[in-house]
């Protein structure tokens, strides 16, 4: 993520290793997962699967939303995670520890852009949220887990339309639109570290062999009154967001946005009574014949 949503300012951390700021990248990815639950678990009840799986493969498993979620709604499946980061690999893995689920998770650390892959078995569900545009080589990702797959098997591209917005457009009162102008000033950095953001990855997913047999595009606006962590998520995201834009921000955009990363302050975001997440997911369940 997870990108790039709550991934994008972490490089690519799917498909290469990064050792620096693991626990900061991780606290995003665990806020994400959060938030975002009951998303994720109607994403899992939508596949078109024709049998419960009983081999899943989490791509780019971050530290563990989607092998998670995967485990609840399928509980007679095992889910192998594959992610480039040891840090998130073994925190994936305690947390599985902790829920007693280590017996039905299998931890693979693998970077997706090397020319030999990780042997992921024969899975009948193939799960990838926010990271294939990552990827350095998406298309021969792509024919990867087609091969990868049992025949019938599904392979569900799970995509975010940019990180999410948490402010309201008026929004802080002194600087009105800070959030969006932040984001434009990263949109140079994403596009030069990710340009396979926002792919069309229907089209690539046939021309790697699939057939798409599902899309579906989903609203998210969950208010912070709803959720607690969405004041946590929005400090982190926009503290992450701050080391990559700072240079490209006004002098009093930067003080306004040190003002609402400054926890002790009144204008801290973790004070205001305004947030709400909205973004958009875009799923792509597409089927190996």
């Amino acid at each position: 993520m997870n990108q790039a949503h709550p991934h994008a300012l972490h490089g690519t951390r799917h498909g290469h290793p990064q050792q620096h700021d693991t626990d900061g990248q991780a606290e995003i990815l665990d806020l994400d997962a959060e938030v975002l639950a009951e998303h994720t678990a109607s994403i899992t009840a939508w596949l078109p699967l024709r049998t419960a799986p009983r081999r899943i493969v989490d791509l780019g498993c971050g530290t563990g939303a989607g092998t998670f979620a995967l485990l609840d709604r399928f509980p007679d499946a095992q889910v192998t995670a594959v992610d480039a980061s040891t840090g998130y690999l073994q925190h994936l893995h305690a947390r599985a520890c902790a829920r007693g689920l280590e017996e039905r998770v299998r931890t693979v650390q693998a970077d997706l852009d090397d020319s030999a892959w990780p042997d992921l078995g024969s899975p009948d569900l193939v799960w990838a949220s926010a990271s294939m545009h990552h990827i350095g080589d998406p298309d021969r990702a792509l024919r990867n887990v087609h091969d990868a797959l049992a025949p019938g098997g599904l392979f569900a591209v799970v995509e975010l339309a940019g990180f999410p917005r948490f402010l309201p457009e008026g929004a802080p009162e002194d600087r009105p639109g800070l959030e969006e102008r932040c984001h434009a000033a990263t949109d140079r950095f994403q596009a030069e570290h990710m340009p396979h953001r926002g792919a069309d990855w229907g089209a690539m997913l046939t021309a790697a062999g699939f057939t798409v047999e599902g899309k579906r595009t989903i609203a998210v606006n969950i208010e912070g009154s709803r959720n607690e962590a969405i004041g946590r998520y929005a400090l982190s995201g926009l503290q992450r967001i701050r080391s990559a834009a700072a240079t490209e921000l006004s002098p009093e955009d930067l003080t306004a946005l040190d003002e609402l990363l400054d926890t002790g302050s009144p204008r801290s975001i973790l004070r205001r009574d305004d947030l709400a997440m909205r973004t958009e997911r875009i799923v792509w369940a597409a089927r190996r014949g």
